[in-house]
């Protein structure tokens, strides 16, 4: 207990009651819990109040008239407490109210809550009411289908929050669109060391009461609570969110783990706001930042922060002032220079971060720091991608067609269509005409078994669709319309992450948590955790990249439990920045005509010309020279291997055949829809294919490749079809060695000859052509990566500048900003409220370009020694053909006609490293680290340094098998290829400056101001929202430290001109994080 200074001259002191039960602010008989005992003998030590504590046994038993009397009273409400009766007390006695009573009820009631915040201007997630009078009653107006709800035609589609309406049931749901896998995630009150579940097998909503149906919002796996302590104060803190994996973090004294974090200016009025509204003085309330905006989504009424001192004593100070306000406005608030407690205070333990130099590359000395890590990674280990084109003239697929306008069919519906037009017997081929019939009935089997294998159609690898080929007009009624009589179905499958890729995913993840950060892997955690790390994953929208993201983030950030919640919470989606190849299609065209005119015409001609200094500026370079003679054996091998693989579906084709089609769909398995998470011995035990692939399906894929890759009757090869052949090869050579298939291993080395040249030549046939190409490719994503090495400068720039201020100044009035500044509260009128249907505009008018979610530790609250440290990371992940890409601009960019004279960012030795890697194998990476060294001068061009480094991926042929090394015989048994380390692009003891990057990349990058405004699309919301172009861009292109300041002190005085409370640097407005 603190001890009191005197009374300070007040004659009476003032009487402070605690009507609360006592389990609520009691941890033994007469002591207050932590914080409520820590900011009472705060106030006590005033010396001008006196406490009075009621009691159970008073609140419960004895009549109001017998209760203490006292000038302000502490009360609210809790399990079991009478908040009438205490309502009656305070009607009788009028003290001073912290919290009032009546507005308590409300907050017992979700939908209240929501309604008065609403009426406020309060910004809450987009959401409708369900009300049913008794359980499982039936609502017209409720549907529910497999990907979404309808609520009086409002539609949420999953992921979607499904919360009880009564706000003492923390019982709340998540369920997730099927296209991330499906399944449910229930939140609720920490038990132990956990506070959610994930159940995948649940995807019905509950229909036993009433509920509150809301748009999930996508925060990147954090969870905001603001306390207030009056309407001029609030202080928040993050923790991560149950939503990801549910595990609570806990310190060593076993408390959950909470760190402060800034408030923006808007946040801070809507913390005021919230206090108002609800007339409590203490009030907690759940903050969510999803998109550059800010939601209240719950008001949980009194609440106090546990295990800051920093805190009680702005708390203790704030309810001095309200106190001394309302019932002693004659004697002064102001706060003494020294608080009559600070004395005893004990001392809080701080921690600490170990340096980083520079790790890789030379040495700079220790006072480098890690400032930003960039890594563009590929995908994980898949199976095979597949596709299936078949003209379809069957009445019941057209009317499918026309059901859903050509979109995506329901399973059911596709699925007993064809299980109906699938033949029970083969026909022997005899004409042209059955033989068609027989290829026909070939593909709907092939249909039918993929639209089998997962039990739920609409998983995140397959798609399917219907297009009309052929109408005819048809008399209805008086006029004519048009019906289809013939369609195209084409139906992707396959590209499946497997059980091999999710463990290279991460692996990777732990890899760089342990590597590319500062504290050797406690480090990043560290960092993550007290919000000095500002972390965003990118996915392009390919199922198995997703997935790779979502596991390497469960690596990196040592999570637990399944991907969909890590996925849903922290990865976003950007095609338009790391899928297709559109942009260069044409050229692309041009590159593999010209690669095909050098494998038929001779690849020694063209090569011999070429330069033995610099072999890669040759046109083909990589391409075996006898690449024309390996064409024939490649086609022998694969007809020796189809040709086995027929035999071993035989069987199993023979009973697809005899299914009946009233069979039901299968029931959803997750492993099959998703990929696998573990090797399946059973199925190999059984001498069946790894992974859900069947015989059928896998002949199918073999009898694909060999159809395509040889025309005979034209005698023509199609070269585009050898790195298919290449990777069916390396799949069964991997994942279905136990097959023991004569000949795969013999063409594996022929396709692996041959496609060591081609795919890297896909991408330009010299070194100008796949700049050009990979400039079309990766041009988006090269724009993003200079803006993020950017804004990171321009951050360090501001910490610096601020650090520096800081430490000129010698005395801050801490409390004093949040009391002394009392702006009067002015009702919004209705055009100006904010609410979540009709607000269109960022809360922070100078953020809204800038809808990625940050998160800043508040210096003056941290528990940390360097508060100030920051670290950007940006997590790319994309298909092999945005590697290429990224790579062929960094190493060939400097041929660019702008750049003439210049050498390139990637030295000779890299070049040829790279050269002679051929192949960006699965989990590939391009890694840029920024160092700032803070004893060079701000201006100097030399005080930011870039890494480069790259890894060629699981670039190991599965046939090679080391006895001795215990560990890849392991992994070679878990059909697992081990990741290659990285490796340098620079030579040893390079310099290359920012500056420098920026004048190589910028004529390939798209500038800032042509990213286009940010857009939502239809249907799936939560992580389908594209995340990457919405920044804040055209102000911070290009940079200057001018305008920097200028932004900081608008930020600044933008905060003042609201409200002063805990934080005078305007939250994170100041920086332009990204």
């Amino acid at each position: 207990m603190v001890k009191g200074r005197g009374n300070n001259g007040v004659g009476k002191k003032i009487t402070v009651g605690v009507c609360v039960m006592e389990k609520k602010v009691k941890c033994g008989p007469e002591v207050f819990s932590a914080p409520m005992g820590q900011i009472l003998d705060r106030l006590q030590a005033f010396g001008e109040f006196e406490i009075i504590h009621f009691g159970d046994k008073v609140i419960l038993e004895d009549p109001i008239e017998r209760w203490p009397i006292c000038d302000c009273l502490i009360a609210f409400h809790s399990s079991g407490y009478p908040l009438e009766k205490a309502e009656a007390y305070a009607a009788l006695r009028k003290p001073f109210l912290v919290n009032e009573l009546e507005p308590q009820h409300l907050l017992h009631d979700r939908r209240k809550v929501y309604e008065c915040l609403e009426m406020y201007g309060i910004p809450v997630p987009r959401y409708a009411l369900v009300n049913r009078d008794k359980p499982y009653q039936e609502l017209e107006y409720f549907v529910e289908e497999e990907d979404f709800v309808e609520v009086h035609g409002q539609r949420f589609w999953k992921p979607f929050v499904e919360k009880p309406v009564h706000g003492d049931d923390h019982r709340i749901m998540i369920y997730y669109p099927s296209a991330a896998g499906g399944g449910m995630k229930e939140l609720f009150r920490k038990v132990g060391n956990r506070s959610s579940e994930f159940h995948p097998e649940v995807r019905r909503v509950r229909r036993e009461g009433s509920y509150i149906y809301e748009e999930f919002m996508p925060t990147g796996g954090t969870d905001v609570k603001v306390y207030t302590v009056g309407p001029e104060y609030a202080h928040a803190e993050a923790r991560k969110s149950p939503v990801v994996d549910g595990v609570v973090m806990r310190n060593p004294d076993g408390k959950e783990v909470r760190y402060p974090v800034l408030l923006t200016p808007n946040e801070k009025q809507m913390a005021r706001e919230v206090c108002i509204a609800f007339r409590q003085g203490v009030c907690g309330f759940d903050l969510l930042r999803c998109e550059g905006r800010s939601y209240v989504c719950d008001v949980n009424g009194w609440s106090f922060v546990k295990n800051s001192y920093k805190y009680y004593d702005d708390a203790a100070c704030v309810l001095r002032k309200m106190f001394l306000d309302a019932k002693a406005p004659h004697l002064s608030t102001t706060i003494p220079p020294i608080l009559p407690w600070k004395v005893n205070e004990p001392a809080q333990p701080s921690e600490g971060l170990t340096r980083q130099g520079s790790g890789i590359i030379g040495s700079f000395g220790q006072a480098e720091e890690l400032r930003c890590v960039i890594a563009i990674i590929r995908h994980g280990d898949r199976t095979p991608k597949q596709k299936v084109k078949l003209k379809v003239t069957e009445e019941k697929l057209l009317n499918l067609m026309l059901k859903y306008n050509g979109g995506r069919p329901r399973a059911e519906d596709l699925l007993d269509a064809t299980r109906i037009l699938v033949p029970r017997t083969r026909p022997s081929p005899g004409s042209d005409s059955e033989a068609e019939d027989i290829e026909h009935a070939e593909k709907l089997r092939q249909v039918k078994a993929v639209l089998e294998e997962g039990g739920h159609f609409s998983g995140i690898y397959r798609k399917v669709q219907l297009k009309p080929l052929k109408w005819v007009k048809v008399a209805k009624a008086d006029t004519e319309e048009e019906r289809p009589i013939e369609a195209l179905m084409v139906l992707k499958y396959g590209g499946v992450l497997t059980h091999a890729g999710r463990k290279q995913a991460e692996e990777l993840g732990r890899y760089f948590r342990n590597n590319m950060y500062p504290g050797e892997g406690t480090g990043l955690l560290r960092l993550h955790s007290t919000y000095r790390h500002d972390l965003k994953i990118y996915s392009s929208d390919e199922g198995r990249v997703q997935m790779s993201a979502a596991a390497f983030a469960k690596g990196l950030l040592d999570l637990e439990g399944q991907l969909t919640p890590i996925l849903v919470s922290l990865v976003s989606k950007d095609s338009s920045m790391l899928d297709g190849l559109d942009n260069a299609s044409i050229e692309m065209e041009e590159a593999k005509a010209r690669l095909n005119d050098l494998i038929t015409s001779g690849v020694k001609a063209v090569q011999a010309n070429g330069s033995s200094k610099r072999p890669w500026m040759v046109d083909g370079a990589g391409l075996p020279l006898n690449a024309a003679e390996l064409l024939p054996t490649l086609v022998k091998l694969t007809r020796k291997v189809t040709e086995q693989v027929r035999l071993l579906a035989k069987d199993e084709d023979e009973k697809l055949a005899e299914t009946t089609s009233y069979d039901v769909i299968p029931p959803y398995d997750q492993a099959r829809a998703l990929g696998k998470t573990n090797i399946d011995v059973d199925r190999i035990a059984a001498g069946l294919p790894c992974g859900s692939e069947g015989f059928l399906l896998m002949y199918a894929r073999w009898r694909k490749l060999e159809r395509d890759l040889y025309n005979e009757r034209k005698d023509r090869y199609d070269i585009t079809q050898i790195p298919d052949v290449y990777d069916s090869c390396k799949y069964d050579l991997l994942h279905n060695a136990h097959l023991n298939i004569d000949g795969l291993d013999e063409l594996f080395k022929v396709a692996q000859l041959l496609a060591d040249g081609v795919i890297p030549n896909e991408y330009g046939i010299n070194p100008k052509q796949k700049l050009k190409i990979g400039s079309k490719i990766a041009r988006r994503l090269l724009g993003k990566i200079l803006i993020d090495l950017r804004n990171t400068r321009e951050e360090a720039i501001n910490i610096a500048e601020l650090k520096s201020q800081c430490q000129s100044s010698t005395s801050i009035k801490n409390v004093k900003e949040h009391t002394d500044h009392q702006p009067k509260f002015v009702i919004k009128n209705e055009e100006s409220r904010r609410t979540s249907f009709t607000s269109e505009k960022s809360m922070d008018q100078d953020e809204d370009d800038d809808k990625e979610i940050k998160y800043r530790l508040d210096p003056k609250y941290a528990n940390v020694r360097t508060p100030e440290r920051h670290v950007r990371t940006r997590l790319y992940f994309t298909s092999e053909s945005h590697i290429h890409s990224l790579m062929n601009v960094l190493r060939y960019c400097n041929l660019d006609e702008s750049l003439q004279g210049e050498d390139s960012l990637v030295c000779n030795q890299a070049l040829e490293r790279l050269l002679k890697t051929k192949e960006l194998d699965y989990m590939s990476y391009i890694v840029l680290r920024m160092f700032e060294n803070t004893e060079v001068n701000l201006e100097d061009s030399k005080r930011y340094r870039l890494e480069m480094t790259f890894s060629r991926g699981a670039d190991l042929s599965p046939l090679e098998k080391n006895d001795d090394d215990v560990e890849a015989a392991l992994l070679h048994q878990e059909h697992t290829l081990p990741i290659m380390g990285p490796e340098r692009l620079q030579e040893v003891g390079s310099y290359l400056t920012l500056d420098r990057m920026e004048q190589m990349v910028r004529p390939f990058a798209m500038p800032a101001e042509d990213f286009p405004p940010p857009t939502t699309p239809q249907g799936f919301s939560g992580y389908f929202k594209s995340a990457g172009v919405l920044e804040r861009l055209v102000n911070l292109w290009p940079f200057h430290k001018h305008a920097a300041n200028g932004n900081h002190e608008k930020s600044t005085s933008k905060t003042s001109s609201k409200t002063k409370d805990k934080s005078s640097l305007g939250g994170g407005d100041s920086f332009g994080t990204i």
